[in-house]
């Protein structure tokens, strides 16, 4: 605590110190930025099934970033004129293109940050493309992004479906989960998530005997979760890939139809810290998943979590830090290259290696722009060995960032 007290007082410090003096880039109207300002974006859920995961407390991870940003440079800023704007698309791909267009145009956003479901995120890559503006994709999980539909402006930045899938899928069928029923969201993440786990599945010597596409968004499970214990061979194992909201309705529905008690355990593709305080670490208990980050993991992103907290009430999701991250080492590039303009951004940010409160062992990789970093495979705490609340995860290991990302496809031509 006295060590974030002393940080805390060293910013305060720094952002005084930069309200008096001048002779920096935003001071001396010597700035080379467009407009002589900086807008960040923020686009995503904030209203539905992903808004506690990301949604409006992303939105304070990126003001906490240009916090961060102005005490770091104070007057040697290249400018000390920006702000956020931010837009709810409501997980649908026409509202995600409409708002994007908006505020790459109306509200003359330089980037945009986030953009949960996949169909959205796709949507946003191709305003993104058209309008040369930055995006940094933060909550959409395809693969896609850095494939078939890669851009010279679009950065995928904290996950994927094959990290998850990679993780979760071959850790869990090597612990002896040979046969897999498969629930999914049919849509372009669900059906990205249940190709990959598939594969990964497979890969570790196991099966998936069943497949189940799922309406989304979705409140009702029972139909495809009473079909488990109904298939032939039965499964060892339902690995459901949804999230949010979602997610939290179906493991109910499994919890309240005791699956785990026929029999029949659970894997989730993908979860966040915020599913699991909604559903409480009793309902989750021994529960195997791959995570792109944890706000209790080192004290690095304790301090940001105990900031983060203090700003919001809650503890931070690796979508929030992730957005903080991106946020960040776009202001950082654009202070560099001492412009916004979006080419000579770009050029600062290929090929960068970044350690910071998200990325360990970070790098962009310029052929894709594929952002790979260390993950973690973790697991849900027995209620009994949670000390403090949001503490729910131990992490099991490391996955090298080498080894948790996919090498480029090939696909991808910028």
């Amino acid at each position: 605590m006295r060590r974030t007290a002393g940080l805390a007082a060293a910013s305060a410090a720094v952002l005084l110190a930069a309200g008096c003096g001048g002779g920096g880039p935003s001071a001396s109207g010597d700035s080379k930025l467009t407009d002589d300002k900086i807008v960040l974006g923020v686009l995503n859920d904030q209203s539905g099934v992903y808004a506690d995961l990301s949604g409006k407390n992303s939105v304070k991870a990126v003001e906490m970033a240009i916090a961060d940003f102005k005490a770091k440079y104070g007057d040697k800023a290249v400018t000390t004129n920006i702000s956020v704007e931010s837009a709810d698309h409501q997980n649908k791909p026409d509202i995600a293109n409409t708002k994007a267009a908006e505020l790459y145009d109306r509200k003359s956003a330089d980037a945009i940050f986030d953009v949960p479901t996949s169909s959205a995120a796709l949507k946003v890559a191709d305003v993104a493309k058209a309008k040369k503006k930055l995006y940094f994709n933060i909550t959409g999980a395809t693969t896609d992004l850095t494939g078939k539909s890669c851009n010279k402006y679009t950065f995928h930045y904290a996950y994927d479906s094959y990290m998850l899938a990679h993780g979760t899928g071959k850790a869990v069928t090597e612990q002896g989960a040979k046969n897999w029923y498969v629930v999914y969201p049919d849509y372009a993440f669900g059906q990205d998530m249940e190709k990959k786990f598939s594969t990964a599945v497979e890969g570790a010597g196991g099966k998936v005997i069943s497949k189940a596409p799922t309406p989304f968004p979705n409140d009702n499970f029972s139909t495809f979760l009473l079909k488990a214990p109904t298939l032939s061979p039965k499964p060892d194992v339902l690995a459901t890939m949804q999230a949010g909201g979602d997610l939290v309705n179906l493991v109910k529905q499994y919890n309240e139809f005791k699956l785990r008690d026929k029999g029949i355990g659970l894997a989730v593709g993908l979860m966040f810290l915020t599913d699991i305080h909604s559903l409480t670490p009793a309902a989750l208990a021994g529960t195997t998943y791959t995570d792109a980050w944890y706000w209790n993991f080192d004290q690095k992103n304790r301090e940001f979590a105990d900031r983060f907290q203090k700003e919001t009430g809650a503890r931070p999701t690796f979508a929030h830090a992730a957005n903080y991250s991106a946020a960040m080492q776009y202001l950082e590039a654009v202070q560099a290259a001492g412009t916004d303009n979006a080419d000579k951004v770009v050029a600062q940010l290929e090929g960068k290696s970044i350690e910071d409160v998200f990325l360990r062992n970070g790098k962009i990789r310029a052929e894709d722009h594929r952002v790979i970093h260390d993950a973690y495979l973790a697991q849900v705490k027995p209620a009994a060995e949670v000390k403090e609340p949001w503490d729910y995860v131990k992490v099991l290991k490391t996955i090298p960032a080498a080894e948790a990302f996919a090498p480029p496809s090939g696909e991808c031509k910028m």
